[in-house]
């Protein structure tokens, strides 16, 4: 990389490209653990909802430890490939093996065992997707500095990451139906997932090169990671980014449910999801386009408000309209999601430099672990919640729901992710950088100091 290139020059397409393919993998794997993981293990597998979640949540607190201890050996590591290369090169086929084996359901029935064998599996999957993912998130305030490259090429990314969860969400059911059972369907789901995170994986690791990284010396362990958590930038975007992923993952995880249960018609899933992630495609180049005219932050909470709307309007109306009502709120729920995808992660590396100005230390991969810790644990807690209201409600898988149960899954979908999207809207606003301030920022750093 030039410079040029870092002083604010525009980074070449087939570099974005390259970068941004891996988040294609990427969001198969969220997709499949926030869409099906659930339903799978609830429906397929057979465990039961509480004991499915409490899996999950133990398989993401496992998490809290080699999340934030992968961004600290990435940071460290010397290698004539880089930094972070080699994690996503060589951890591509460990990643596709735990993915194939989380999908391969066991053929025992006992509950605890299953519990078991759900926890370990997810440990496993959860570890391989950070070996690489952190270390692949890291590269983005390595490869430009400038604010609204950043903007640009997150852009690219999460053109993939569209595109990965449109595959993760749109082919599950069809592949399923092309298989004697659900068992050998997810099976099949696993097998072609995991094949496309270790190509996409290698892709990016092949082709986008590191720059070679001259001045300090990273700080220990515990110096580190508090210098990470005295930024108060990053901090206000951290809880923001995890309140935006567990309100998200409410909705993705009880959608499944909610056409099954509510509509009776587990088929009308696919279409609504594809409706979703569609529409959101083609609305992040325009998210790009609006953060350019009214800043990161603003474009941001436009995501919170129209999402927590159409949770609303679905628990309000969803059930007393025709389902088309529902999956037109999916179509308006995509331009929420759409605003969604770029912002965060175009804030973060912007985050990222103001401590690389005042120490002249580069730990992007510290800030990047607890940024992955964050999202997962998000996730999963909403998962786990997810499970527990479930049960509390004697929801009992693959029968008739009673009221109680259905009540439960229009809460899921409706009120509580959107009081979770709404709180994200307000703590957002605190957050303190945009373009005048960062420049501002840039221009009293000394050449140098955030190399």
């Amino acid at each position: 990389m030039t410079k040029a290139t870092e002083s604010g020059e525009r980074l070449p397409v087939r570099v974005k490209m390259g970068f941004g393919v891996a988040d294609l993998g990427g969001n198969l794997f969220f997709t499949a653990m926030g869409f099906w993981s659930m339903y799978y293990l609830t429906d397929t597998v057979g465990i039961p909802a509480a004991m499915a979640g409490l899996a999950v949540m133990i398989g993401k607190i496992w998490d809290a430890v080699t999340d934030p201890m992968m961004g600290y050996i990435s940071d460290r590591t010397v290698s004539k490939m880089g930094r972070r290369r080699p994690y996503i090169i060589f951890g591509a086929i460990p990643l596709m093996l735990t993915m194939i084996f989380f999908f391969r359901a066991p053929g025992f029935t006992d509950p605890v065992a299953l519990t078991v064998w759900a926890t370990v599996a997810l440990c496993l999957l959860n570890t391989a997707y950070t070996v690489v993912n952190v270390p692949y998130a890291s590269l983005t305030p390595e490869l430009t500095k400038d604010y609204n490259e950043r903007t640009s090429l997150n852009g690219y990314r999460f053109g993939f990451a569209v595109i990965g969860t449109i595959l993760g969400a749109g082919i599950v059911l069809p592949l399923i139906g092309l298989t004697p059972s659900k068992k050998e369907g997810f099976l099949l789901v696993g097998v072609i997932f995991g094949v496309i995170m270790a190509v996409t994986s290698l892709i990016t690791g092949v082709s986008v090169k590191e720059k070679h990284r001259e001045g300090a010396i990273p700080h220990g362990f515990w110096k580190t990671y508090s210098a990470v958590f005295t930024n108060k930038p990053y901090l206000i975007l951290l809880f923001t980014y995890a309140l935006n992923l567990t309100g998200l993952n409410f909705l993705q995880g009880i959608l499944a449910y909610y056409f099954k249960y509510v509509f009776r018609n587990e088929g009308l899933t696919t279409i609504a999801m594809l409706m979703l992630l569609v529409v959101a495609m083609f609305f992040i180049p325009v998210s790009v386009f609006v953060a350019k005219k009214i800043g990161k932050k603003r474009t941001y909470q436009i995501c919170f408000t129209v999402l927590a709307a159409v949770c609303l309007s679905i628990f309000f109306f969803g059930h007393r309209m025709p389902p088309a009502f529902t999956i037109v709120m999916m179509v308006f729920g995509g331009v929420g999601i759409g605003f969604g995808y770029v912002p965060p992660y175009a804030m973060l590396p912007d985050t990222v430099e103001v401590e690389a100005v005042k120490s002249g230390h580069r730990n992007e991969g510290a800030y990047y672990g607890i940024w992955t810790l964050m999202s997962k644990l998000g996730t999963s807690a909403a998962t786990a919640m997810l499970g527990f209201i479930l049960a509390a409600a004697h929801y009992v898988p693959d029968v008739a729901q009673g009221p109680r149960a259905l009540f439960a899954i229009r809460l899921l979908v409706g009120p509580i992710p959107a009081v979770i999207l709404l709180l994200a809207a307000v703590l957002v606003q605190f957050y303190p950088l945009d373009e005048m301030t960062y420049e501002a920022l840039i221009a009293r750093s000394k050449p140098g100091d955030a190399s």
